[in-house]
């Protein structure tokens, strides 16, 4: 197909706003899915994907050609956690649907995907969803967009994703206003990888926009960040399934397979280019998508420590941002500390583990990468809290700061006002957005966000506040490790690093949270929060204690003291002898504290 025929678009939304319906209208008034296989959310092929109502993976399909015109759609994830995924997905098009829901008006991801389709620019067509519902706040959501985009009102398009009432004018604007590719079909190969997949009889499947040259069965390509060549075994189309083709060219969306065994050889945003006659540069953009949190992940029973290894480098060949390597702890044996884009991809990695392997898992507190600067000069970046030096080897530990901002309607500033407080955030600017919201922008530290944080938002606003952030660097701070110790016993799945100030407060509440949850047994169970060598609180869960003297009726005292004192040493032999039986529900106690 010509080049002037063929339209590449994404849709980018905050959560819950609609995307994935609008993708499956627009799917079947193109014809693409037939009715009888239409499903919700067909694009997202996960369980996961479907249970939770989000996208967690980017999706591209091509759809049937409309009106004589090639659309290629980019489906894109609407979590703070994977925007990189949806920036070099937005890399790959030349125009952008935003979409807010009627009800719910601007929020946090909508102005963050928005920033993300200007610093690319892109042609944006405003798309108000949801029109259909009684709740629908259609003129003061279109006055506010407008605004903000700084155009007409009648600009703004008004859609109902789950009717399809006004999809196919949306169709006709993208084809009206989204520019077709440029680029040279003869010049040197340049192309993006916008996404991959792995498949277990072919390997790895670059996702791939071509900017400049052609791709064909054949050729050698050679990919920038690793310097790795292979050979071409099959090139196409993303249709609802693949649909290989004789070559890609400049403009065009599709998948190559060249016998990849590793995904990490195809990263997000990378370059491929000719093995024989390389370009200079590539694409602009490019990062490796780099952990933010961190999180032990151990099987219940011992045994299954090889199922999880096993389990977790399937899940890497389909996910490159997830790394993983073996540690172990005393409390809870062999496991693995897994890095993670945020807490939601944690959450989704988990669930994933357990549901499509079987495995029974106990995920400790995550955390966050800190910088440590040592006393001989040197500098280095811990994941965990046992590899935390020794107190006087320590000149400073930096940790990781975010910027991020929160839409509210006014009535809840105060609120949120004290929950950033609370949480050692650092009020920026507050500015109004229109009649009834307005933007906080705050800084605060990553460790603050990951525990609770957005449900405590969504708490204090009843669901009407929404978030974005994103890291911006390092900062120091006053911060200790604490840890916590059982008879004596460091329990290194339960150590934490903590702000200084709130370390007594909080060592006092996990003590008493723990106390609940570890079962009475045959000997007193000592626990004990430490900083260091120094105790900050201290909690004792009574043994349970036959009634021995029961059989004494009558008779000297000393008969009585006699058995309690025989009964209390053996007590004391069993406490040395002894481990106190902790079980899994105490490891989330860290989660299950208000910070």
């Amino acid at each position: 197909m010509r080049r002037e025929s063929i339209r590449n678009f994404s849709i980018v939304a905050h959560i819950d706003h609609g995307k994935s319906t609008l993708a499956d209208r627009v799917l079947e008034i193109t014809g693409t899915v037939e009715p009888s296989r239409m499903v919700e959310q067909v694009l997202d092929d996960m369980e996961l994907e479907r249970e939770r109502g989000i996208t967690i993976k980017s999706h591209a399909v091509k759809l049937t050609p409309y009106r004589g015109y090639e659309l290629n759609l980019i489906d894109t994830p609407g979590h703070v956690d994977f925007t990189y995924e949806v920036s070099r997905a937005l890399a790959a098009c030349e125009g952008v649907v935003l979409l807010v829901d009627a009800t719910q008006g601007i929020e946090a991801q909508t102005l963050s995907n928005l920033y993300l389709a200007l610093e690319n620019d892109l042609v944006i067509i405003p798309v108000i969803n949801k029109i259909d519902l009684r709740s629908a706040r259609i003129d003061e959501t279109r006055d506010s967009l407008a605004e903000l985009l700084g155009i007409s009102p009648d600009e703004v398009l008004l859609v109902s994703a789950k009717t399809g009432e006004g999809v196919e004018r949306l169709l006709e604007r993208i084809i009206e206003v989204v520019p077709p590719p440029k680029g040279n079909p003869n010049s040197r190969l340049k192309a993006l990888i916008f996404d991959s997949i792995y498949n277990p009889y072919r390997g790895v499947i670059p996702y791939t926009r071509v900017f400049d040259g052609t791709i064909k069965r054949g050729d050698k390509i050679l990919m920038f960040s690793s310097g790795l060549a292979f050979e071409v075994d099959e090139v196409g189309y993303l249709g609802m399934k693949y649909e290989p083709t004789d070559a890609l060219e400049a403009g065009e969306v599709g998948y190559l397979m060249a016998n990849i065994k590793d995904i990490a050889h195809t990263r997000i945003g990378d370059t491929i280019t000719d093995a024989e006659e390389p370009v200079e540069s590539p694409l602009p953009g490019y990062r490796e998508a780099k952990p933010m949190v961190f999180s032990g992940f151990y099987p219940a029973n011992n045994e299954e420590f090889e199922s999880l290894r096993e389990a977790l480098s399937k899940l890497k060949l389909n996910d490159a941002s997830l790394i993983f390597e073996p540690e172990t702890s005393t409390a809870l044996g062999f496991g693995f500390r897994c890095g993670f884009l945020g807490l939601l991809h944690l959450e989704v990695t988990q669930e994933r583990l357990e549901r499509e392997y079987g495995l029974d898992l106990v995920a400790t507190a995550p955390n966050v990468k800190y910088r440590v600067n040592l006393k001989t000069g040197e500098t280095i970046f811990i994941e965990s809290p046992t590899e935390l030096p020794a107190l006087h080897l320590i000149e400073s530990i930096e940790e990781p700061i975010v910027r991020g901002e929160i839409i509210t309607p006014n009535e809840f500033i105060g609120a949120i006002m004290q929950l950033l407080r609370n949480r050692r955030g650092e009020i920026l600017t507050t500015e109004t957005l229109d009649a009834t919201r307005v933007i906080i922008r705050f800084e605060m530290p990553l460790s603050e966000i990951i525990f609770d944080f957005f449900d405590k938002l969504k708490s204090v606003t009843r669901g009407y506040g929404s978030l974005d952030y994103e890291l911006i660097g390092f900062r120091k701070a006053e911060l200790v490790k604490l840890d916590i110790r059982i008879n004596g016993e460091i329990v290194d799945a339960l150590s934490t690093i903590i702000h200084e100030k709130k370390s007594y407060i909080w060592g006092q509440r996990l003590a008493s949270k723990l106390k609940q949850l570890i079962p009475r047994q045959l000997f007193e169970v000592v626990i004990q929060a430490t900083i260091g060598s120094r105790v900050i609180s201290r909690a004792v869960v009574k043994p349970l204690r036959k009634n021995v003297t029961a059989k004494c009726y009558g008779g000297d005292v000393t008969r009585k003291r006699k058995l309690l004192e025989r009964q209390k040493a053996g007590k004391k032999r069993m406490k040395m002898i002894g481990k106190a039986q902790i079980p899994q529900e105490a490891f989330f106690a860290l989660l299950k504290i208000e910070r």
